[in-house]
């Protein structure tokens, strides 16, 4: 067999001839917690601590377009990520930490534009210009409708949101990943490998495929998307994986879309650790389990990683749990010797057989959908949340069966007493943040703001990019809530 050179065409070995020799992978810790003062103290702690990147969990009103104080958000209010309502939740979010010199990944996509106005807003009163901000948004709403379910508008107008964003940053914030498009929640939601891979990519087609249409060009756009996928329980077969995800994208983008810029062609991507494998019994197990996973993305070649504590399972990450989390990156890193070989696992039969058994069965699958009429036509008709369900009923049936075993929950199972100190919700702090968010109501100028909602009414109504008007309002200090119900009065609800 022909084994070709890492940072060559399809770049299966790897995007870069030296790939960790020169920079190991950007080690990124994902926190969220019920203020954004908590999470700006988690936030300092880990960069204390040797992170290279912050990655932001964000609550689920949040992330469904709704303030705090909205009875929508009742009980859910800093449950599983931070609550970001308005500019002064994200200067609090970020406060003493420079903007300009980190980079920064938001796990947001309903409300992407949103967040990353915000965003904008609080580096430029930091004094960044737009130049200098690195970072990622997620901004893939395709995945939401068959696997996540934090879609709060039809797909049409979810695709112009996510290409104003494309557009904007290419015009504005050139060193902004606009869009990064996840595999890690098909996983998470039950798909096999294949289905990861052809789910994914189908998706990002369509986002492609929808950035042409709007007058952009793929050789400059093309190297700001990024992907994120998981690392699931498979060591052989998630290094094969990710290996197969390089060979396709840039196999697709070159055929389908004529892409001549190398960097276009390339398939960067973020890896997390796989949440859905950690079991709160013998919590102790996940860091094993993570180290692994942990692994497999690093001989895969990833370029930035989050690896999971312990004791998500059971709760919010402890500061002990988060550290130990990023300790383990940082031994990979600093202590195996691995980061000398770029894709040491070339040339093995086995991790060879399966990229290119991935790589035919992902392509064949693909194909199927473009035989459906695209991504957002087997979304529509429900093939891919079928699929989806299918495998995960079937490797539910394997686990209890024990054809798939899952330590410490179906073999070697043990009685234990609850993890003690484990983080929870802390009432007061979610009473502190509707609290803070009523005075930011009643000290602003409500004129501005209004004024602000229409002007972007009026847009929203016609083909204009949004993101300006997006920015004016957050700004004048309007309201996540607030702009996302102009947009819902505009698009309607899904």
């Amino acid at each position: 067999m022909t084994i070709e050179s890492p940072g060559k065409f399809p770049f299966k070995r790897g995007l870069y001839k030296d790939m960790y020799r020169k920079r190991t992978w950007t080690m990124r810790q994902y926190a969220g917690f019920t203020s954004a003062e908590e999470t700006n103290k988690r936030f300092l702690k880990l960069l204390e601590d040797g992170v290279t990147g912050l990655s932001i969990a964000f609550d689920l009103p949040t992330q469904i377009g709704y303030d705090s104080d909205h009875s929508m958000s009742e009980g859910e209010v800093g449950k599983v990520g931070v609550p970001i309502s308005i500019i002064d939740d994200m200067e609090t979010l970020f406060k003493d930490i420079p903007l300009g010199s980190v980079s920064t990944s938001m796990t947001i996509n309903a409300t992407a534009p949103i967040l990353l106005a915000l965003y904008i807003a609080t580096a430029e009163k930091q004094g960044v210009s737009l130049g200098q901000l690195n970072g990622t948004i997620q901004n893939d709403i395709l995945k939401e409708y068959p696997a996540r379910g934090t879609y709060i508008f039809p797909p049409g107008p979810s695709m112009r949101l996510v290409t104003d964003v494309m557009a904007f940053c290419d015009g504005h914030v050139p060193n902004w990943n606009t869009i990064s498009i996840s595999g890690y929640h098909i996983r998470e939601a039950g798909s096999t490998v294949e289905q990861e891979l052809a789910f994914t990519f189908s998706n990002a087609i369509a986002y492609v495929k929808a950035a042409i249409e709007k007058g952009l060009d793929p050789n400059k756009f093309g190297p700001r998307l990024s992907f994120f996928f998981n690392a699931h329980n498979g060591f052989l077969e998630e290094i094969a994986k990710f290996r197969a995800a390089r060979k396709l994208w840039a196999t697709i983008m070159r055929e389908r879309f004529s892409v001549t810029n190398e960097k276009a062609l390339y398939c960067r991507f973020h890896t997390q650790t796989g949440g859905s494998t950690l079991t709160a019994n013998q919590i102790d197990n996940n860091v094993v389990r993570t180290t692994i996973q942990a692994l497999s993305a690093v001989l895969g070649g990833t370029q930035s990683l989050h690896t999971n504590s312990r004791d998500e399972a059971l709760a919010l990450p402890s500061e002990e749990a988060a550290q130990l989390a990023l300790r383990t990156q940082q031994i990979i890193a600093m202590e195996s010797g691995i980061t000398s070989y770029p894709d040491p696992f070339g040339g093995s039969y086995v991790v060879e057989e399966l990229t290119d058994t991935f790589y035919d069965n992902a392509m064949h699958i693909i194909e199927h959908i473009d035989e459906l009429g695209g991504s957002i036509a087997a979304i529509d008709n429900g093939f891919i949340e079928n699929e989806i369900t299918r495998s995960a009923y079937e490797y539910q049936k394997e686990i209890e069966n024990k054809e798939q075993y899952v330590v410490g929950v179906n073999i070697h199972e043990q009685e234990e007493e609850l993890e003690q100190d484990l983080l929870g919700i802390d009432t007061d702090l979610v009473n502190a943040q509707i609290d803070s968010l009523k005075v930011s109501k009643n000290s602003r100028d409500n004129g501005k703001v209004q004024d602000s909602l229409n002007s972007l009414q009026d847009v929203a109504k016609g083909t204009d990019n949004v993101m300006p008007k997006i920015i004016d309002c957050v700004i004048n200090r309007c309201t996540l809530g607030e702009i996302s119900d102009v947009l819902r009065l505009v698009f309607g609800e899904y």
